[in-house]
């Protein structure tokens, strides 16, 4: 990372900038993010058709067979109308949220008496709380949540992308500059 620190910072910039902006439109980012995973799904669909010429018996056969229908439908579904990929993501994401809240919630009690063991319970709560407010707010928190969330997580990646280069960077200023020294006889 060190003599590579600034592509990484680069990219960590303009990893920040695509996160801004999905920040900016999260609506157009969540019905891409739907769009996107439609076009997997109906590949993956194809590949499924492709697996039943290479399975040993006809069991297999049919259950690529299968996987393929479902997988093709669902992708095509979701190219049809992202929107309702959209919800359908919200829904998991709002699934996620509440389950690691609890988790979280439950490791904070347990770990009751270690040092920032509340650290864990407040991070649980906040988890439980997004997820029932984005829950309440269904299905109007479909259309900016998922755009919003990824975008977020973009942005902080980049940001924090950029900023370990820049410390790589110092780093090997310093070092550089301890050997000058040491090779000057300072």
């Amino acid at each position: 990372m060190q003599t590579n620190w600034r592509w990484i910072a680069a990219a960590g910039a303009i990893i920040a900038v695509i996160g801004l902006l999905a920040v900016l439109a999260p609506f157009v980012t969540g019905i891409s993010i739907s769009f996107l995973i439609g076009v997997f799904l109906v590949v993956s669909g194809f590949l499924h058709f492709i697996g039943i010429f290479r399975a040993r018996n006809w069991t297999g056969a049919i259950w690529e067979l299968v996987l393929g229908v479902v997988t093709l439908a669902a992708g095509i579904i979701l190219l049809l109308n992202p929107v309702f990929g959209l919800v359908t993501l919200t829904l998991l994401v709002i699934a996620y949220l509440l389950v690691s809240g609890v988790v979280e919630i439950a490791m904070g009690i347990r770990l009751r008496g270690e040092p920032n063991w509340f650290l864990s319970i407040a991070s649980g709560a906040i988890g439980l709380l997004l997820g029932v407010m984005l829950w309440a707010g269904l299905p109007s928190t479909a259309v900016w949540a998922v755009g919003l969330l990824f975008g977020i997580n973009l942005l902080v990646s980049g940001v924090s992308m950029a900023l370990l280069a820049y410390s790589a960077r110092n780093v090997t200023a310093a070092a550089e500059f301890e050997q000058a020294a040491e090779a000057g006889g300072v």
